[in-house]
């Protein structure tokens, strides 16, 4: 069956969790299973801080792209579209999220356009991957790069618009972050061509 399953454009979410032929029902379980356990690996990734330079970094542009591209497109957007209702709700799952800040008021500040990044980054990365990207670590990482440009683009636009155009905002919004990211981004795409290559020899 995992012969089978690699030889359709399926993401890797589906290879990993296949026995048999599910049902509909299996189906739809399976889906709303990962899609609430994206969401939680989500907001873990936006606590997380790991020492690093020039700032410490957090885990969730890494959960972001390797959720792309072992989700795929239609339940990578379910998951962080969950996310961000979650945190719209008032719970406390972003990165600098707290009791005195939090739900739209929060989703509405800095942080806002990078929280839209988020959604349509995790589209992008799932439609190529369920198109074969994820199978090779280099076009992986370039897949990535591209989205994490999608990202902090979005994040800049919003950023300039309510701090203003004259404030330093690539030194608040992008510089610090870069060297990070692109850890981040190695690791995700090193880890899921390495999956399918288990798979495989499976």
């Amino acid at each position: 069956m995992v012969a089978q399953t690699l030889k359709q454009p399926n993401p890797l979410a589906s290879a990993l969790w296949t026995a048999g032929t599910p049902s509909q029902t299996q189906s739809l379980i399976r889906f709303v299973a990962l899609a609430v356990l994206g969401a939680a690996l989500l907001a873990i990734s936006a606590k997380v801080r790991v020492p690093f330079w020039p700032v410490p970094m957090t885990l969730q542009t890494f959960a972001i792209m390797g959720l792309g591209a072992a989700y795929g497109m239609r339940l990578g957007l379910t998951t962080v579209l969950l996310y961000l209702a979650i945190g719209a709700l008032g719970f406390d799952v972003f990165t600098g999220s707290s009791a005195e800040k939090f739900g739209l008021q929060y989703m509405m500040g800095g942080t806002g356009g990078y929280l839209l990044g988020f959604v349509i980054a995790m589209g992008f990365v799932g439609y190529f991957a369920e198109r074969g990207w994820d199978r090779s670590p280099l076009r992986l990482f370039g897949l990535m790069l591209a989205a994490d440009v999608i990202i902090f683009t979005l994040g800049l636009l919003w950023l300039g618009y309510l701090m203003g155009w004259d404030k330093p905002i690539l030194e608040w919004g992008l510089y610090p972050f870069v060297a990070g990211d692109l850890v981040k981004m190695a690791l995700a795409s090193a880890l899921i061509p390495a999956t399918w290559h288990f798979l495989k020899k499976r």
